[in-house]
């Protein structure tokens, strides 16, 4: 059994989690891929800890089995960087705060590997969403899809950006706000919600347009489906704005069209029994629960 392994520098005593994890996969003689920054971060804890390695662009293949992440949300989408479209199923050990995407309990680490073999779990296909342009935009060109959204915002300017925008060559409407997402399912409890926008369920086959503070206050949220071409293209008093992909980000020159579709391969998310989407969302957002008292 191949499994892959990445994290980020922890606060306190996360690493111990990673540590505890690597103890139980041994004893089951699996093959363990670190990535290269990490590995060097528990090296550090560990000099006598010897993994293979991997980065962006060597080590991992289609043949491995599991890829666990250390950390909150944010390490998901940088886990995904890696994962792209090798198929390889992703959970995510929550040693961070808040987690929609990494749900599974670090103090119940040992057992992940274990509920993995056993299959007491699900596979979870989770939508990306990819933008294009003419020229290609340099700073996606290798990386070019997003978990969660692409966003456009204003840049180096306290003004409102008009975002033009078409849904398979038909106008829909000129945005005036600070930006505009478009979110995938996974992205919907992301920045997405943060401005209003819906909470979907993983596999709804939508996206959502969610304008970020708009002037034209009868602008709303729009759930589309996730076949549609959007096409946009912004106008503002500066000459320039921002464009992401999760976090990464490009600087645009303003005026130019930018086509954001969905891609055609998925991210493959492991949801164990016991962590559930539903179950998540009722605990983080506290639905269900009476705080009138």
């Amino acid at each position: 059994m191949r499994v892959a392994i990445y994290g980020q520098a922890f606060k306190e005593n996360g690493l111990n989690y990673v540590f505890e994890l690597l103890e139980e996969l041994k004893l089951l003689k699996t093959e363990i891929f670190i990535e290269e920054d990490f590995y060097k971060l528990l090296r550090v804890e560990d000099p006598d800890l010897s993994c293979q390695t991997f980065d962006h662009n060597h080590g991992l293949d289609k043949d491995f089995e599991l890829f666990v992440s250390f950390g909150g949300d944010g390490t998901i989408l940088r886990a995904v960087t890696y994962v792209g479209d090798l198929g390889i199923p992703i959970v995510g050990v929550n040693t961070g705060r808040l987690g929609f995407l990494s749900t599974y309990k670090k103090e119940n680490v040992r057992r992940l590997i274990h509920d993995f073999i056993k299959g007491d779990y699900i596979v979870v296909e989770r939508s990306l969403v990819s933008v294009k342009s003419v020229p290609e935009i340099e700073e996606f060109k290798e990386l070019n899809f997003a978990l969660n959204e692409v966003t456009v915002s204003r840049k180096d300017t306290t003004s409102m950006i008009t975002i033009e925008t078409h849904l398979n060559d038909e106008y829909l409407t000129s945005y005036w706000a600070d930006g505009l997402i478009i979110s995938t399912p996974t992205g919907s409890t992301g920045y997405s919600l943060s401005c209003g926008g819906p909470v979907m369920t993983p596999t709804a086959q939508s996206l959502v347009i969610t304008p970020i503070a708009p002037h034209n206050l009868n602008a709303r949220p729009l759930v589309i489906s996730d076949d549609t071409e959007i096409r946009i293209k912004v106008s503002g008093r500066e000459d320039q704005h921002m464009v992401s992909l999760d976090s990464r980000l490009a600087t645009i020159d303003n005026g130019k069209e930018l086509v954001i579709k969905k891609t055609d391969f998925s991210i493959k998310m492991i949801e164990y029994a016991s962590e559930s989407f539903l179950k998540t969302i009722r605990n983080k957002l506290l639905w269900g629960q009476d705080k009138r008292n």
